[in-house]
């Protein structure tokens, strides 16, 4: 069987091909008679497949994504201005597990769909069209390396020695002949403000949204709390930040159970994601019944709701156990946030699932 191809998203060959490759397709669900029927071989590809679709089953419509995808729809296309005219940006700011970067991808990837089918691959001057561009930033993150990121992205054969201001001539040439729309830049969070380097970051971050004509969607962990939107800012000089007047936040919030709302979510959340699996043993219903447990386990982080039951799948499939118990998802080790949430639950939330319906 051909492994399923590596790609990065942080060049366009992967890029496309994380936009172009169709949804996969789900196995069979076989009963137990069927799998006990199967050869050796014959099981280990048939479990191989299952693993892969539980990994990578695909996005469930979260009022969360739902939300935010809505609010970027209205900030791109909103963004009409002629080049004279700054553009607005959007910024997805939360806490970490709850899908920023999914969030922010699933975007760039229905609207680098919609420009391609509108316009076409190639543009009127005969380049390729690239309606998206992403990079992640890291720690050690320079004004050089951002420029030269996005320049890698497009392929661009001079990043290596080029000056920083070479390189950010070069990545405005490679926007406008690809015309490119939208630019996601990932972990924002790494620029340190209080730094000489991330400062001179933050400051081209602006002069890249005056001179390219994108829209940028940045994603970051904590950036209100860490002051981001001051621009490094203190005092009666905050109010000379051009961030917080550039930028609209989006945040985006765990599940919670505290009214029937919060609990109609959770459990639409669960009952998604249950049709999805491909079990022999599993009955529908089984993770509805273990909705508080699952609450508890994960604090409502989607990110970690959906390792808890990947990682499930994996031991129910090795086991033969073939179900998602409580009893089987107990021995799943989670994140240590989860882990430790999960420890300082008050003992009435810990009771069995069954008590907790009644």
């Amino acid at each position: 069987m051909t492994p399923p191809p590596l790609f990065s998203l942080s060049r366009k060959e992967g890029w496309r091909r994380f936009v172009d490759t169709p949804p996969r397709v789900r196995p069979e669900t076989l009963t137990l008679a069927q799998l006990t029927a199967l050869g050796e071989d014959a099981v280990d590809d048939y479990n191989d497949r299952r693993h892969d679709w539980h990994a990578n089953f695909g996005i469930i419509q979260t009022p969360q994504l739902a939300s935010i995808h809505g609010e970027l729809e209205q900030i791109v296309h909103s963004n009409r201005q002629d080049a004279d005219r700054i553009r607005s940006a959007a910024v997805i700011d939360a806490l970490p597990g709850l899908g920023k970067t999914t969030i922010a991808n699933l975007f760039g990837r229905d609207f680098d769909r919609a420009q391609i089918r509108r316009h076409g691959p190639v543009t009127e001057l005969g380049n390729e069209r690239v309606p998206v561009f992403r990079v992640g930033l890291t720690s050690n993150t320079t004004l050089r390396t951002l420029n030269r990121m996005i320049c890698e992205f497009y392929g661009h054969p001079a990043t290596d020695r080029a000056s920083a201001a070479a390189l950010a001539s070069h990545a405005l040439d490679c926007v406008l002949s690809c015309e490119s729309r939208v630019g996601i830049i990932d972990d924002i969070h790494f620029i340190d403000l209080a730094r000489r380097d991330g400062l001179a970051v933050s400051n081209h971050l602006k002069w890249l949204a005056n001179e390219l004509p994108v829209t940028f969607i940045y994603v970051g962990v904590g950036l209100a709390e860490r002051r981001f939107f001051a621009d490094g800012l203190t005092g009666k000089n905050t109010v000379l930040a051009q961030t917080a007047r550039r930028w609209t936040r989006l945040g985006v919030e765990p599940f919670h159970q505290e009214d029937g709302t919060g609990r109609r979510h959770w459990r639409s959340l669960i009952k998604s994601t249950e049709r999805q699996l491909v079990l022999a043993d599993h009955r529908p219903g089984m993770l509805v019944e273990l909705e508080d447990y699952l609450f508890e386990r994960t604090t409502g982080h989607i990110g970690s709701y959906f390792t808890l039951l990947v990682r499930g799948c994996y031991r129910a499939i090795r086991t033969g156990t073939e179900a998602l118990t409580r009893d089987l998802l107990d021995e799943i080790l989670l994140d240590e946030a989860s882990e430790q949430a999960r420890r300082c639950l008050p003992a009435p939330r810990r009771r069995p699932a069954r008590q907790a319906a009644s």
